[in-house]
């Protein structure tokens, strides 16, 4: 892998590949956690518009080309960054990169068809809602949070939606698509030279008038966390049958070394079929249909999370067991000797390298953990070290993690079991 500043301060990424394909995203600080109280869902909204045209083509002409140019392309919006990507074949990389360079260098954010747009956005969040798990977890961070943008969700509230403006939305990108806090990452057969070449072309001289400007330097904001709330919060609804349980723990004051023992020990408690909370819940008691552990370190969410669904009737149950599993844990002793952590890490690696086996994949992970980590080449050696991690040290992440848990419970309304 090769890591390249621009002189206008864009890094670039590149990461040979051996097929046809050549895959890229580029990406931006400049997800929700940019926004202030005030402007909740903006940077979502700015991503929607920033493909509503360009100084030389129209929104059709942008949706036409990417139809004919790319076998997949997207964008997104996180917590932590925003992200435009895509593959193409190697020889249409260049048409590509140029369409991705235009919609982002010259965006004209049209009056005409910005209501429209944003009662688009509207639908996507009744939408989201219908996904419970997601409907249980978004709950679950408004009552474990009070100051955390993570109190509410990426799109925003349907009241904030409304109340974005154009100028708003011009605001924002001024401020936060700047080439000083942009991350570009590229996974291609072809040579760096020849990638560099284009990206050099097309987005070379994106801010170089503002460089020297103090006023237009991004300025990232430094995110503050908070602890979550502990307590048992219940939330009812009509359209339910089953139930869905979630729990959170903070973990954003883990060191690097910690969140991997923590990885290490998400392996055996809640990740995959032969996992203790699986075994004991799923495979021995029958109360659930699936269940896991995750970690979610992106910035500004730093979270280890339980995820599952069950009926309404074994809800305080699987609670009840949920608890003693984890008190259980952590009294783990000879549990993890250095022979069982050789054979964690090389799961980790094995399912991490399947992760990347797509190119896009692996261009969106570069991109990113450049982004949250100033560090996209992690992605391939965050393991190597792991197998010097002792038992100690999962044991004391274990005990310093899963305390004072957050517990959201989706049910069915009353009248509404059957």
């Amino acid at each position: 892998m090769e890591k390249i500043i621009l002189e206008n301060g864009i890094k670039l990424l590149y990461k040979k590949s051996e097929n046809n394909l050549t895959s890229f995203t580029i990406g931006f600080n400049a997800g929700a956690n940019q926004e202030d109280n005030e402007h909740l869902g903006i940077a979502h909204a700015v991503e929607h518009m920033i493909f509503k045209g360009t100084t030389s083509r129209s929104e059709y002409e942008i949706n036409k080309l990417c139809d004919e140019t790319f076998g997949f392309c997207n964008a997104m919006t996180n917590y932590p960054y925003v992200v435009y990507y895509g593959t193409t074949l190697d020889e249409e990389f260049e048409k590509g990169f140029e369409i991705y360079a235009d919609i982002l260098l010259n965006p004209i954010f049209p009056e005409q068809g910005f209501k429209e747009e944003i009662d688009v956005i509207d639908a996507e969040l009744k939408e989201w809602k219908d996904d419970l798990y997601q409907f249980c977890e978004d709950s679950m961070f408004y009552n474990a949070f009070d100051k955390r943008r993570l109190k509410n969700l990426i799109i925003g509230t349907q009241e904030s939606i409304h109340d974005i403006t154009i100028k708003q939305i011009k605001n924002f990108y001024e401020q936060n698509y700047t080439s000083n806090n942009c991350v570009i990452s590229v996974v291609s057969s072809m040579s760096l030279q020849k990638i560099l070449d284009i990206v050099e072309k097309h987005m070379g001289n994106f801010n170089t008038k503002l460089i020297n400007n103090s006023k237009n330097i991004q300025e990232i904001k430094e995110y503050t966390y908070e602890y979550n709330k502990p307590g048992t919060y219940y939330e009812y609804r009509d359209d339910l049958q089953g139930a869905k349980i979630q729990y959170c723990f903070t973990i954003h004051d883990l060191s690097r070394r910690e969140i991997s023992a923590l990885k290490l020990f998400n392996l055996v408690f809640g990740d995959g079929t032969s996992s203790i909370l699986f075994d004991e819940i799923r495979t021995k008691r029958g109360l659930v249909y699936d269940i896991g552990s995750f970690i979610k370190n992106e910035t500004g969410i730093k979270l280890f999370t339980i995820s599952l669904g069950t009926s309404y009737e074994n809800v305080y149950k699987t609670i009840e067991i949920i608890d003693n599993e984890i008190e259980k844990v952590k009294e783990l002793k000879s549990f993890f000797d250095q022979k069982s952590i050789l054979k964690l890490c090389k799961s980790y690696k094995l399912r991490r390298m399947i992760a990347l086996e797509k190119s896009i994949q692996t261009s969106m992970s570069l991109c990113v953990y450049e982004i949250m980590y100033y560090d996209g080449e992690s992605i391939f050696s965050e393991f190597d070290g792991m197998k010097n991690i002792t038992e100690e040290e999962i044991m004391k992440v274990v005990n310093k993690v899963l305390v004072n848990a957050t517990i959201q419970v989706l049910m069915p309304n009353a009248g509404s079991r059957r």
